[in-house]
């Protein structure tokens, strides 16, 4: 038989949403507890470059290189849209020194403050390399990470 293309596991939006999720109404948000985030599927070639964009400014105490950070993450392949890890699905956030994390984190997580979500696209140089060694070796990377603190 001939064999179908297999959905995405993501939900595709089209950038005209029409639920008008961005329409402004940040007020109403403040107690809503964090839910997992969607990512959109990504257009276009892969960036040379980590990408660093804030979804959601936070209002509290800000990470530094230095911290120690307690995030929530979800983490999408560039190419195919394919979850490859997440804390969400594991029901409880990481605890992690910056420093020890991949290069892509350490450069892009300070400056976010608790409480915000930002997406990094993190290019193969600054997540699992550009060689083997490891499956997402050579990969881009999207995160989306939630900072619910730092110490």
């Amino acid at each position: 038989g001939r064999s179908s293309p297999r959905p995405r596991e993501l939900p595709l939006r089209a950038n005209g949403d029409p639920s008008g999720s961005d329409s402004g109404k940040n007020g109403d948000m403040t107690d809503a507890p964090l839910t997992k985030p969607e990512i959109e599927f990504p257009e276009g070639s892969a960036p040379a470059e980590l990408q660093i964009v804030d979804i959601t400014i936070g209002a509290g105490d800000e990470a530094l290189a230095s911290s120690t950070v307690d995030v929530h993450y979800l983490g999408v392949e560039f190419e195919s849209g394919e979850e490859f890890d997440s804390s969400w699905s594991r029901g409880e956030s990481i605890n992690f020194p910056l420093r020890s994390l991949i290069q892509g984190w350490q450069t892009g997580i300070p400056g976010m403050k608790v409480g915000g979500r930002r997406k990094l696209i993190v290019p193969p140089a600054q997540a699992y390399g550009t060689a083997g060694g490891h499956p997402l070796s050579g990969k881009t990377l999207i995160f989306v990470i939630d900072l619910l603190g730092v110490s």
